[in-house]
């Protein structure tokens, strides 16, 4: 259980960092107390990685090893790309952050639920529970998106804007291609043509279609950003 706790924290820690939640959890975190934000995360995650768990324990019981490896690899390499395209507040996660009324505590954990349902994180727990002890994976994953989340809370009070995104996303991502060849390696070992040949065809897909959607999207932020420069006033005299 001990390994599984340290593997389901360290795979998530390293999931949340500059993950969407990160991003809402500043955002709440710079206007609200920090331990009702935090609270708020506990439960929501808490909440959300028991559903996940369940869902990937009881799909680990009927899922061959070496295919539940290679489907593991597979998602840690998706989750490589998702992390080197990088998140972004919606414009309604944002207005959301900024227009909190009545419960605080409620407010939070109903956005982050609403953010975790479907993000790369919940799938990352799922992925691990499927081939390991379901509790310390449930208790691993849990305290992994608290404490990345409670970082960043403390580095945004503390210095007053966010962490370096672009570090955080290359570091993040450099340890999920790990994840993935580590995973997909064993999962391949002894495997039959079949299998062989389909893995092989879907992680060149993946890295082609992901690649393609990290070049679009680094455009459209581009043109974004330019867009958004005002042009210099001509102060001189005539």
């Amino acid at each position: 259980m001990m390994t599984a706790t340290l593997l389901g924290f360290g795979v998530i820690f390293v999931a949340e960092l500059g993950d969407k939640s990160q991003l809402m959890a500043l955002t709440y975190a710079i206007r609200y107390r920090w331990w009702v934000v935090l609270s708020a995360i506990l439960v929501a995650t808490t909440l959300v990685h028991a559903i996940s768990v369940f869902f990937g324990h009881f799909l680990g019981a009927s899922i061959p090893t070496d295919l539940m490896s290679v489907a593991g690899g597979l998602a840690m390499l998706a989750f490589a790309l998702w992390t080197l395209r990088g998140d972004e507040l919606s414009d309604d996660e944002t207005s959301r952050a900024a227009r909190v009324s009545g419960s605080v505590f409620l407010a939070v954990m109903s956005a982050f639920m609403l953010a975790e349902l479907g993000d790369k994180t919940m799938f990352a727990t799922i992925t691990l529970a499927t081939d390991n002890n379901w509790l310390g994976i449930w208790i691993g994953s849990t305290l992994g998106m608290v404490a990345a989340d409670a970082l960043a809370i403390a580095v945004g009070r503390l210095l007053g804007k966010h962490l370096p995104e672009r570090i955080i996303a290359l570091v993040a991502a450099a340890l999920f291609f790990g994840f993935a060849v580590w995973l997909l390696v064993d999962g391949l070992l002894g495997a039959g043509t079949q299998l062989l040949i389909g893995t092989l065809v879907a992680v060149a897909a993946m890295i082609t279609i992901g690649t393609a959607v990290i070049v679009a999207t680094r455009r459209r932020r581009a043109r974004e950003a330019a867009m958004s420069t005002p042009e210099p006033v001509d102060t001189s005299v005539h």
